[in-house]
């Protein structure tokens, strides 16, 4: 891929969307730890000081992607709920069906979970108070769509669906760390099967997560 100067806003626009595209795509290869600037320039066919006119970093580019996919998550989500809750059950039957909804759903996502599980200990450290500023505000406009859109599925929920929110993509983002384990720790499991208990499935886990998030904040009685 190579461009001519980006003269236009327009032609601006589609350079930033060419180049999240691309760190989209390698991120289907390899996690957020391995993506580096030099590659991502090397694939979108620009210069690494062209890429840095359009974002000032690459946490700076993995912010944005992280706030695309979130927001893709979201609509997605929105028809999974609505198929998948009763909405003549009670509150624990429709909380046990949203954490399975939940798990299933980003279980299937190990891109956004992974993004999310560097958001507070890599992209946050490399980037500008104004990038900072404006991902927050993103990821705020984000947790108020996911907070409304569990209400009206749990509205038992209250006020505490917005830290489930929070604790819930935090949470996923910890346990998708341990997925899939590395070599060596797959050899030591065949070696000493008796260590298997510590192997993490992240769909189970993310499930028996978010039903003890839902029933602590669930209102009693």
């Amino acid at each position: 891929m190579t461009f001519q100067r980006a003269r236009s806003e327009e032609q601006r626009q589609a350079r930033r969307r060419a180049i999240l595209d691309t760190a989209a795509a390698m991120l289907d290869e390899m996690p957020v730890a391995e993506l580096s600037l030099n590659e991502l320039s090397r694939r979108v066919g620009l210069a690494k000081s062209n890429v840095l006119r359009y974002f000032e970093s690459r946490e700076a580019v993995l912010l944005e992607l992280l706030d695309d996919f979130l927001g893709r998550w979201i609509a997605e989500l929105e028809g999974e709920l609505a198929e998948g809750i009763d909405a003549h059950a009670g509150a624990e039957v429709r909380a046990a069906q949203l954490a399975e909804i939940l798990s299933r759903s980003l279980a299937d996502r190990t891109v956004l979970c992974d993004l999310f599980g560097a958001q507070g200990g890599v992209l946050e450290r490399n980037v500008s108070v104004e990038v900072v500023k404006r991902h927050k505000r993103a990821s705020l406009a984000r947790l108020e769509a996911a907070t409304g859109l569990l209400c009206r599925h749990v509205p038992e929920l209250g006020e505490g669906a917005r830290l489930f929110c929070l604790m819930g993509l935090a949470a996923a983002g910890a346990l998708s760390s341990y997925v899939p384990p590395p070599p060596s720790v797959l050899a030591a499991y065949a070696e000493e099967p008796a260590l298997g208990v510590l192997h993490i499935e992240l769909r189970e886990a993310l499930r028996t997560a978010f039903t003890s998030m839902l029933l602590g904040v669930l209102p009693r009685g």
